[in-house]
């Protein structure tokens, strides 16, 4: 079983400020980035999205659920539905997040949502 990388984690009572809580997560989950994620696997990562005039998360927390030659499908646990991500609209790798994780994450608002304009 891995190592609970964001357990004990004080990063919401450090800063309200969704930026800061993503680089600190980013930080802690550096040890294992990936550039293509894999099904039904979990992960988090930043995105700026295409489409104008829909709004998005910038800090996905995903359950990858389909690989596709544009991108990938995941379900987003912040919006608790399933989006689209492509490849080109990727900041960066993809931060690999273990399954007893996701319960810490979950209590981080690192979400960031934005409208596209």
């Amino acid at each position: 079983m891995e190592d609970n990388r964001i357990l004990g984690n004080d990063i919401n009572n450090r800063t309200n400020d969704p930026e800061e809580m993503m680089l600190e997560i980013m930080e802690r989950l550096n040890d294992t980035v990936t550039p293509i994620p894999e099904v039904g696997k979990f992960y988090t990562f930043v995105y700026n999205a295409k489409t104008p005039g829909k709004q998005y998360d910038q800090h996905p927390l995903i359950a990858c659920t389909h690989l596709e030659q544009w991108g990938f499908k995941g379900l987003n646990f912040h919006w608790q539905q399933t989006r689209n991500y492509t490849w080109n609209e990727l900041a960066g790798q993809l931060y690999i997040v273990q399954w007893n994780e996701l319960d810490d994450l979950l209590a981080i608002p690192y979400a960031k949502y934005i409208l596209n304009n």
